[in-house]
């Protein structure tokens, strides 16, 4: 009896001592795994966020009918009309309305056939104009620009050859503005500070390097439309029917290669008349804008 007394003691103490080796070794690996836990919670806050990617999947959704919006939103240059309101104190297309004044210009001279006639009618008038000039042209008829000069007129810049000037580079662009500007210089004695794009086409950047040099650009708000072989009185009905206080009308003195102007010549003289009769004074580019011409 005594016996199996000592052999129950002997199993209950073995139990007891493994009970607690067990709480030993478990409190052990909780206190190695808690460092690990506080570092990652220190951490997690740092941490990028992953990125979830939504598996693609077959989709019975109609597709977009121009394609998806990356292939179609690209962004496009500025219209002209955008370009002239962003830029109002550069790109100029009209005088203010406040004056009762009217100016008269004339692209693409010289030549030794229009121009000449032109010029004839506005001496006989007497009225000054702006001409805006082509430079390879200033060097075929030196005598017409030094007549224009003699007879009182404001000569602007009209490019070097008649470029379609965004289709250039930065360097052929200005090399058409500043050739131009130093051949004027000759004739006139000053460098001049107004320049017409041909076609009226001009890009944003060069706006703002013509700004940058104190140039304004200067288009028109009436177009004769003279260079379509038109009429006399076709003319008359372009300029006079929407001629208004502050307007910058737009004539040919010279055009490309088999243009006649004869409508210009013919209708000239009559739109003086009604403008004058209406008590509109003619002026030139300079004076309808209120610009100071540089002295060379």
């Amino acid at each position: 009896m005594k016996l199996r007394w000592i052999a129950i003691c002997l199993v209950v103490l073995y139990l007891c001592a493994g009970c607690t080796q067990n709480t030993k070794q478990k409190a052990q690996q909780v206190k190695q795994v808690k460092p690990k836990t506080q570092q990652a919670e220190q951490i997690k806050p740092n941490a990028k966020p992953e990125q979830v990617k939504i598996p693609q999947k077959k989709s019975n959704t109609p597709n977009l009918a121009d394609g998806p919006e990356k292939k179609v939103r690209k962004p496009h240059p500025l219209s002209l009309a955008d370009l002239r309101q962003k830029y109002r104190s550069t790109f100029l297309l009209n005088g203010p309305s406040s004056k009762r004044e009217v100016a008269l210009t004339f692209d693409d001279a010289p030549d030794d056939q229009f121009t000449p006639l032109v010029l004839d009618v506005l001496k006989r008038e007497g009225v000054q104009a702006t001409f805006f000039v082509v430079g390879n042209r200033v060097e075929a008829h030196p005598e017409v620009v030094r007549r224009i000069v003699k007879e009182g007129h404001l000569i602007g810049n009209h490019s070097y050859n008649h470029a379609n000037l965004p289709k250039l580079s930065d360097a052929k662009f200005r090399e058409q503005v500043n050739k131009t500007d130093k051949l004027i210089s000759q004739y006139t004695g000053y460098t001049p500070n107004i320049i017409r794009p041909p076609y009226g086409n001009i890009s944003e950047g060069q706006i703002q390097w013509l700004a940058s040099r104190g140039k304004k650009i200067v288009n028109w708000n009436v177009d004769s439309l003279d260079w379509k072989g038109l009429t006399k009185e076709q003319v008359l009905t372009n300029v006079l029917a929407h001629v208004k206080p502050g307007s910058i009308v737009l004539h040919h003195s010279a055009g490309g290669k088999g243009e006649d102007l004869t409508c210009t010549v013919e209708a000239l003289p009559e739109i003086i008349k009604q403008l004058r009769d209406d008590g509109v004074k003619l002026v030139n580019v300079a004076e309808l804008l209120d610009l100071n011409i540089p002295t060379k």
